[in-house]
């Protein structure tokens, strides 16, 4: 993959800088085309089945779905669920991932019966079952393995930064696990480098992005800085703030995502507010498809914004 390109941007009259990783591959666009670099790179004699886990609309199904057909292996995709309506109706990750063969099993309803979630039924239930035949990525990637393509965007980042003489740079970007904060934060102390990793918290709060860091076996040094909100926000809810900032974002002609660019745009504004000299980067993580799923929920539960936006159902 070509390092992706840096593009000035002007957004609530402040002026920054994005990094276009969504531009990389319409397949591997993002986080997912660094955390899945190392075996897009790789060989793996005797592998037939990659096995991930995860949501039915993750972003990781589907380079997932497309990692595997590219090197000619089966994908088995353990869900919670997929609801009716997704059944009935396929769309986004879940709809391209099919298309690429992947196959979805649900085992939400056995993990349950057993007091479990779906990491820790799959790890006593699937994990210990596995021949060598079959290849096992933690969910969203959260492996030591993501470490050897984020480090390339780590340096791709740099070797800008040095280029452009940008001192004291922050680079923001979300995180579910925090796998990708992590291991850039990890390349810019270790090098180093005035590079100071700004991240917020989504799946839950900062206490379990600290503990996602620590089970990656990372010392406190390397932590990124996480940046907090004011109030709890549910992952995967819809709130009228988040539709609200992204709007504002598409007038710009770049579109995000909807499930976790909004808080950290929010987050981010608040932190230049605080910080106007601050030098900023975004980390643009792809995962766009999602919002076909994502933008019709927040049209059904916030039709007056929609509609003041020109945008409907049918969109």
């Amino acid at each position: 993959m070509s390092p992706s390109p840096v593009e000035e941007f002007n957004f609530a009259g402040h002026r920054l800088l994005v990094k276009r990783d969504d531009l990389l591959h319409p397949q591997f666009s993002g986080n997912k085309a660094r955390k899945f670099a190392w075996f897009l790179e790789h060989d793996f004699p005797g592998i037939k089945r990659l096995i991930g886990h995860g949501s039915a609309q993750a972003n990781s199904l589907y380079s997932m779905a497309a990692l595997a057909r590219l090197k000619g292996w089966h994908l088995q995709f353990y869900v919670d669920h997929i609801s009716e309506h997704l059944r009935l109706n396929p769309c986004g990750n879940f709809k391209a991932a099919l298309a690429l063969g992947a196959e979805l099993i649900e085992v939400g309803a056995q993990a349950r019966r057993e007091g479990m979630n779906l990491e820790s039924y799959l790890q006593q239930h699937l994990v210990p079952t596995l021949g060598q035949d079959c290849l096992f990525v933690p969910e969203g990637g959260r492996c030591g393995y993501a470490e050897y393509g984020v480090a390339a965007l780590a340096q791709e980042i740099a070797e800008y930064a040095s280029t452009n003489k940008l001192t004291e740079l922050k680079l923001m970007l979300p995180s579910g696990t925090g796998t990708t904060a992590l291991f850039l934060n990890k390349y810019f102390v270790e090098q180093g480098l005035d590079i100071q990793v700004l991240t917020c918290a989504l799946v839950g709060d900062d206490n379990y992005l600290k503990a996602q860091f620590a089970g990656l076996g990372a010392q406190e040094r390397h932590f990124p800085t996480i940046l907090s909100p004011g109030r709890k926000y549910h992952f995967g809810k819809c709130y009228r703030e988040f539709f609200e900032i992204w709007l504002a974002l598409e007038k710009t002609g770049t579109q995000f995502e909807l499930l976790y660019d909004p808080l950290a745009w929010i987050l981010l504004l608040d932190y230049m507010d605080a910080h106007p000299d601050a030098r900023v980067l975004y980390l643009h993580q792809g995962g766009l498809l999602g919002n076909e799923s994502m933008l019709p929920r927040y049209v059904r539960k916030f039709p007056e914004l929609a509609h003041a936006a020109g945008l409907s159902l049918e969109r």
